[in-house]
């Protein structure tokens, strides 16, 4: 199984917010995860738009977690080292 840490789409049409979340490489986007770890609302004002558990994220990527394009870049955000 090849883990990876990605987004997983919630909300209104137009209104987005998405779980970050860990899940099998193979399942589709809205698929039955693995663990949350966070959440990502874009809409809301800046300081509350990423929220992680840094701990989860930290443990997942030491497990080898592969982050999306999207994941990797809401880290960069946070300052979370991979």
């Amino acid at each position: 199984m090849s883990a990876r840490i990605r987004l997983k789409r919630f909300g209104a049409k137009k209104r987005p917010y998405y779980r970050v979340v860990v899940m099998d490489s193979r399942d589709s986007r809205d698929g039955k995860a693995i663990e949350e770890i966070g959440y990502y609302h874009p809409i809301e004002t800046e300081e509350k738009q990423i929220v992680l558990n840094e701990e989860k994220v930290k443990a997942w990527l030491q497990k080898g977690a592969i982050p999306s394009d999207t994941v990797h870049r809401l880290l960069n955000q946070k300052g979370i080292a991979l």
